[in-house]
């Protein structure tokens, strides 16, 4: 464990652009565990996708139109959301707004 980082700030980790105003940045993980914060514009899109990893999101900021599976609802700041390993999910926002997302699995494609 003394090599796992146990703590990170608001200032720290260097964001990836996604393109279409969209931008990540991973915060904190182990093997096990991986949390990371997405940043939308208003319009963002996030692709509908799926993969292996178990998933679960916090809307930190704005509002969200977020599908899972056959399933589409609005979310806003507070809100949050699970998506099942292999689930096709996406969103769109609304405004401009940041999710906070939980990998288990860690997202290795994301380091």
């Amino acid at each position: 464990m003394s090599d796992t980082k146990l703590f990170a700030r608001k200032t720290e980790g260097e964001w990836t652009d996604l393109g279409g105003g969209n931008r990540r940045r991973v915060l904190l993980h182990t093997d096990e565990l991986m949390m990371v914060e997405f940043a939308f514009e208003e319009g963002g899109i996030g692709a509908p996708h799926s993969h292996p990893h178990v998933q679960a999101s916090y809307v930190a900021e704005g509002s969200f139109e977020v599908t899972v599976g056959d399933k589409t609802t609005l979310l806003s700041a507070g809100d949050s959301f699970i998506v099942p390993s292999n689930t096709v999910h996406g969103v769109k926002a609304l405004e401009a707004g940041r999710l906070v997302d939980s990998f288990t699995p860690k997202r290795a494609d994301f380091l």
